[in-house]
Parts: C-alpha cells; structure tokens; sequence
C-alpha cells in the first residue's frame, strides 16, 4: 500500500519490480495486486549493494525512486 514516505532499504545487487499501482501487500515491491489493470511494476536492476529510498507515495518524478514529492502531496 501507498505511504507518505519513501521506503528507505538496504538492498542486495539483484533485480526488483516496484509496485507501480500503490496496491501491493509486500510494498515497494509488487506481488501482483494490479492484476487485470494496465498499471504494471517498474523494473529496476541493482548492480551493487547500496541503500535505496523507493518512493512511498507513488507520485516521484523519478519512480521508482523518492525525490521528496510526499511532503507536497496533498498540500494547497
């Protein structure tokens, strides 16, 4: 589920899919959740162990990636 916060991670050189659709159960990381939708996971190779702040709020302009769009959303 969405969150007004990054996901701030260490995280293992590898491969993830980001949850794109704000619906997941095991976010940032999709588990299938957007089903039949056309809103589908951001995939995101990792080439060395480093920590990662994945956007929460699923409105980043630069998703997966947090770049601080949370503490505007919402706001006048």
């Amino acid at each position: 589920m969405s969150q007004n916060a990054p996901y701030v991670m260490q995280m293992k050189a590898g491969n993830y899919a980001w949850c794109a659709c704000g619906q997941s159960k095991k976010a940032p990381f999709c588990d299938g959740s957007h089903g039949p939708t056309n809103i589908r996971p951001v995939l995101v190779t990792i080439d060395e162990d480093k920590t990662v702040a994945w956007c929460g709020c699923h409105a980043s302009n630069k998703k997966p990636y947090c770049d601080g769009t949370h503490s505007k959303v919402g706001k006048a």
